[in-house]
């Protein structure tokens, strides 16, 4: 019944049909970025580097990869810093799994080393709210972060909710849970099973400030790394 519930509660959240969201054309791509084939998205600027991990005013930005309720991976080239269109077994990867729960991505100018025991990929987030463009550059309010682990790997996510939002009075992962009840849980069983049973591993979530200190260190990471090239 509580998987029940859930899974309910989803498709409420994300029921929104692709032709009622508005976009520019091709729907669903920020304006300032172009195909150069089917599976690039060019950006002027580079995606992974130009952005800063925060805005002025302190809020956390992300660059949407994966757009709420889609199923194509997309992600930045740590390379290029454009947007790639990733390859499993030869073939662009579609997940085999219902969309993504949020608005997927990285936050630019992070990184989670090796020596961390990261992946050595930038951190990801997701973004709490209506579905945004492939490539958008958004700032949101990180409210924690959901603690995963791939293969033994650090893979976690930080949680935020978008000021578009009608999360956006909320303001940690408690009040999450009392003012909407169900979207933690949808979280934490979307990211263990999306991959495959047991093949992701939940150790809970962090609150602001353990979410704040993971995006600090990310940040020191990147820039230490950026520095010894």
């Amino acid at each position: 019944m509580k998987i029940l519930t859930i899974s309910l509660l989803f498709l409420l959240f994300h029921s929104t049909p692709t032709s009622a969201i508005s976009c520019n054309l091709p729907c669903g791509i920020a304006p300032a970025l172009k195909y150069t084939d089917p599976f690039t998205l060019s950006s002027p600027n580079n995606l992974l580097k130009h952005s800063p991990s925060r805005d002025v005013a302190g809020n956390i930005q992300a660059v949407i990869e994966v757009p709420a309720g889609r199923t194509e991976k997309w992600e930045v080239d740590k390379k290029d810093g454009n947007l790639k269109w990733n390859f499993k077994k030869g073939r662009p990867r579609v997940l085999k799994y219902i969309g993504y729960p949020g608005n997927y991505g990285m936050v630019p100018r992070t990184l989670l080393s090796k020596e961390s025991g990261g992946d050595d990929d930038p951190l990801d987030i997701i973004l709490l709210g209506p579905p945004l463009n492939r490539g958008q550059v958004v700032s949101a309010k990180l409210i924690g972060v959901l603690k995963l682990l791939d293969k033994g790997e650090q893979d976690d996510k930080l949680i935020a909710v978008q000021f578009n939002s009608p999360l956006k009075k909320t303001d940690s992962i408690e009040e999450l849970d009392e003012k909407f009840p169900g979207i933690t849980q949808i979280l934490e069983l979307w990211f263990t099973n999306y991959k495959g049973t047991g093949k992701m591993k939940s150790n809970g979530f962090g609150d602001l400030e353990e979410a704040e200190r993971i995006l600090n260190e990310a940040a020191e990471q990147f820039e230490k790394a950026a520095s010894q090239k």
